[in-house]
């Protein structure tokens, strides 16, 4: 992968208000300076380091930040199951789900509705299910554009249910994208694709990946950023 996680140990982590929360360390080689972020569902807390930071110094730095961090976790929407008459969104759209126990399981888009049968208790999972299947079809035709404008064999794609990104290239060139993204406006999705394509070409984040991705994306990549920071940690309240 671009950069190495240093996952959570048994004393990594802070305690905000009587709850342990881990600690997820990540360096970087072109970070200047330590920073640090909740992940979108409150589950982990997440520092960035230089090369050279040290683990201790960013626990420390999360400890002394609890009381922020504690209005961070208060502020998180809470996960809704989806249920009849609830919004679900596909591709930055909010479709209303009708729930109907006697149709079909077959999931179907009419007109802003998402028309869905079947027991009540499994409408999260097959709702899960359809979402990632979209996301699978639409990725890998953003992928074939991608890799043909780069010059690329389409490598393999999987889907992932990462906490901590939205997309990787790892060294055989196995790329993963979030399926939650399919929830996401296309730019957003697509932006993310573009991105991962560039690493085929430049396994960093020099000027030359940066400008390669300028070429390959057809949207604005900072307005996609933008989104990602504003909106990416609702993708995470549908379905758990």
């Amino acid at each position: 992968m671009i950069d190495w996680l240093l996952r959570p140990k048994d004393d990594l982590a802070v305690d905000i208000g009587g709850r342990l929360v881990p600690l997820v360390v990540r360096r970087n080689a072109q970070a200047r300076r330590m920073t640090m972020r909740l992940a979108p569902d409150g589950s982990e807390i997440r520092v960035t380091l230089p090369q050279w930071g040290r683990t201790a110094e960013a626990l420390a730095f999360a400890r002394s930040k609890a009381s922020w961090l504690g209005a961070q976790l208060d502020a998180l929407p809470q996960v809704a199951a989806p249920a009849d008459g609830s919004t679900l969104r596909l591709r930055g759209d909010a479709l209303e789900i009708v729930h109907d126990p006697a149709r079909a399981r077959r999931i179907v888009i009419d007109d802003g509705q998402l028309l869905v049968g079947g027991p009540a208790e499994s409408l999260p999972g097959r709702l899960s299910r359809w979402l990632q299947n979209e996301a699978r079809a639409l990725m890998s035709v953003d992928l074939d554009h991608y890799c043909l404008k780069a010059g690329k064999p389409v490598p393999r794609l999987m889907l992932s249910s990462a906490q901590r990104r939205w997309g990787s290239c790892a060294r055989d060139g196995t790329i993963r994208i979030n399926w939650r993204l399919i929830m996401a406006p296309d730019f957003v999705r697509r932006s993310v694709v573009a991105h991962e394509v560039a690493h085929l070409v430049h396994f960093d984040h020099s000027p030359a990946f940066h400008a390669l991705l300028g070429d390959l994306f057809e949207g604005d990549m900072r307005a996609a950023n933008r989104w990602l920071k504003r909106e990416g940690r609702t993708l995470y309240l549908a379905l758990g």
